[in-house]
C-alpha cells in the first residue's frame, strides 16, 4: 500500500485523497439518513414575509451534501479515466461535468421524492362538511355542551369536539353527519336516521 501511494504523482494523490474522504462522508451521510439522523446543512436560507424560515432542501444548490456529491463524482471520474485521457485539462473538464451532472441528478431525485410526501394538515373548513362519522362521547342536545365525534377525512380517522342542534342527546355510537365547522376543532353535527325500506 505504501509503495502504491509513493508511486503516485501529486495530482493523483490529491484526487485519491478527495475520493477517499468524500466516499467516507457519503457512506456516513447515507447511513445517518437511513436511521433518521439526517441534517443537510445549507449556506443559503430564505425567509418568508412573517419571518419564518422556508427552504426546500432539494432546491438549495449550496449545501454540504451537494459539495460532497460534486467532489465524489469529479474525483472518481478523474481517477477512472486517468489512463484513457492523456490531457489533464480535458480529464478535469470531463470530471467537472460528471460532478455537476451527479449534483443535478441528486437534486432532481430529492425534488421528486419531496413531491411524493403528503402533508398531514387538513383544512377542516373545506374537508369536514358532509363527512359521516360516529359519536365518540355523547353530545348534549341543543348546544348545551360538547361531545366528541370521529369522522373520516382523506381516508384518515380524525377526532373533533362536536355540538348539535338536535332536540335530544346524541349517544355514543350514533351515526352522524357534519353540518358546519364552528372552529378548527369544533363541528356542528346532526344524527343520521337510518332509512327503513
Amino acid at each position: 500500500m505504501t509503495e502504491w501511494w509513493t508511486s503516485l504523482d501529486l495530482f493523483m494523490k490529491i484526487l485519491w485523497g478527495i475520493a477517499m474522504a468524500t466516499s467516507l462522508i457519503f457512506i456516513l451521510e447515507t447511513v445517518l439518513t437511513f436511521i433518521g439522523i439526517d441534517h443537510d446543512g445549507s449556506f443559503d436560507m430564505d425567509t418568508s414575509a412573517d419571518g419564518s424560515f422556508e427552504s426546500e432542501p432539494s432546491m438549495n444548490l449550496y449545501t454540504f451534501r451537494n459539495l460532497v456529491n460534486f467532489l465524489l463524482g469529479m474525483s472518481w471520474t478523474a481517477i477512472l479515466l486517468k489512463e484513457q485521457i492523456a490531457s489533464t485539462a480535458l480529464l478535469m473538464l470531463i470530471a467537472v461535468v460528471v460532478g455537476i451532472l451527479l449534483v443535478a441528478a441528486v437534486m432532481y431525485m430529492f425534488k421528486w421524492l419531496s413531491k411524493m410526501q403528503q402533508s398531514g394538515n387538513i383544512d377542516v373548513y373545506k374537508s369536514a362538511v358532509g363527512c359521516i362519522g360516529k359519536v365518540y362521547l355523547s353530545i348534549p342536545a341543543q348546544r348545551k355542551g360538547a361531545g366528541k365525534v370521529q369522522i373520516t377525512i382523506n381516508e384518515s380517522v380524525r377526532e373533533y369536539d362536536a355540538l348539535t342542534d338536535s332536540e335530544s342527546e346524541l349517544k355514543t355510537g350514533a351515526s352522524i353527519k357534519v353540518v358546519e365547522v364552528l372552529d378548527p376543532s369544533t363541528l356542528l353535527v346532526e344524527e343520521m336516521n337510518s332509512l327503513i325500506i
